[in-house]
């Protein structure tokens, strides 16, 4: 399934020291209704890109910079299998 990424900041109760929070909403591209947040931080995220997606390294490299330097960063028309979706609580229909 093609879907946005956008992360915008979160500020947890208590966060993990050494942790970058956000909130990560995942939305349909296709722009249809579906929108899931859920928290995460910076090393989860690129780790599971970096695992169980083909995206290309430099685009995954830019977008971790992006989410060091912009507040709301922004990844575009990725596709994300829906068995993974479904393991990060994406219910696919």
């Amino acid at each position: 399934m093609r879907v946005n990424l956008i992360i915008e900041p979160f500020t947890p109760l208590k966060s993990a020291k050494g942790k970058s929070p956000f909130l990560l909403t995942i939305k349909p591209a296709s722009g249809f209704p579906g929108d899931y947040q859920m928290p995460s931080s910076r090393e989860s995220l690129m780790r599971m890109l970096r695992q169980k997606t083909d995206l290309p390294e430099p685009v995954l490299d830019r977008f971790e910079g992006k989410l060091v330097t912009v507040v709301n960063a922004r990844l575009l028309g990725v596709e994300i299998g829906d068995s993974v979706l479904t393991e990060i609580g994406y219910f696919i229909d």
